[in-house]
């Protein structure tokens, strides 16, 4: 079997079960066919927080996050208290997705920059890591990390696609950078550049499935087997080999995600 690996973001409850007659248990075995031990299924906003946490806890190697996602505005806004009760339960670990996204979001942000905070609030006062999105806001978003102390719980820049400078600031905080498909892509030059130089002990890989598949499967739906592809790429930006890059992440993955 391949070099075990780790999809560290993926929305499992989102995923499209047509090809595989046995659902959840056959996307599972065919990640598992691919070497991908262990799945983290992050949660978008509160309505789905169920379907979430029970398919964390139907199946061993699958866990979960709690949280709302920048762009969700029309379900239930949890309380800091709600967040934390939340985080505590069996088979959650982490606290997200959140963050800032001013790119789908147009005009008074300001409850992003709350609900941010929030979930910030409640990673501290649960002892657990935070999930961060961050489309189009890097200066915000490292600014607000700071302010709250993120640095206290650490977490993941999740499908990172922004300069070296705030990768660089990340890492200050300690966070750790996590690639996507996006990496595979032909103009993710950027991309690519800053994936070369993150050091080994931050580096993590993801699917974001059913989103953004990385080549060669770009343009169709997104599924937990496919982060070997985010893998190898990887591994040649780094010009080192796939069973390094696994090693690394999961290793990563595991030491940041103690519960896990």
């Amino acid at each position: 079997m391949p070099t075990a690996l780790v999809d560290s973001h993926c929305h499992l409850d989102r995923l499209d079960l047509a090809p595989y007659p046995d659902g959840m248990d056959g996307v599972l075995a065919a990640a598992q066919a691919q070497g991908v031990s262990d799945v983290l299924c992050v949660c978008i906003n509160w309505e789905n927080f169920p379907a979430v946490l029970a398919l964390a806890q139907q199946h061993a190697h699958v866990y979960a996050t709690v949280g709302v996602h920048p762009n969700d505005h029309d379900g239930h806004e949890p309380s800091l208290d709600e967040l934390v009760a939340a985080a505590h339960l069996p088979k959650v670990i982490g606290i997200g997705e959140t963050g800032l996204d001013y790119f789908r979001s147009e005009g008074d942000l300001g409850w992003q920059h709350e609900r941010f905070r929030r979930h910030i609030h409640a990673a501290r006062q649960a002892g657990k890591p935070l999930i961060v999105h961050s489309r189009d806001a890097q200066a915000d978003t490292i600014r607000i990390l700071r302010e709250e102390g993120a640095d206290t719980v650490g977490g993941i820049m999740h499908c990172f696609v922004d300069d070296w400078d705030t990768a660089e600031q990340a890492l200050e905080l300690g966070f750790h950078i996590s690639f996507s498909g996006i990496i595979t892509f032909n103009n993710a030059v950027q991309v690519r550049e800053v994936a070369a130089r993150v050091p080994d002990d931050r580096l993590l890989v993801e699917t974001d499935a059913p989103y953004l598949a990385p080549m060669p499967h770009r343009g169709k739906p997104n599924y937990p087997a496919y982060v070997r592809h985010v893998a190898e790429r990887l591994a040649t930006v780094r010009g080192t080999t796939v069973e390094a890059i696994a090693a690394l992440t999961s290793a990563n993955f595991f030491r940041l995600f103690k519960l896990a």
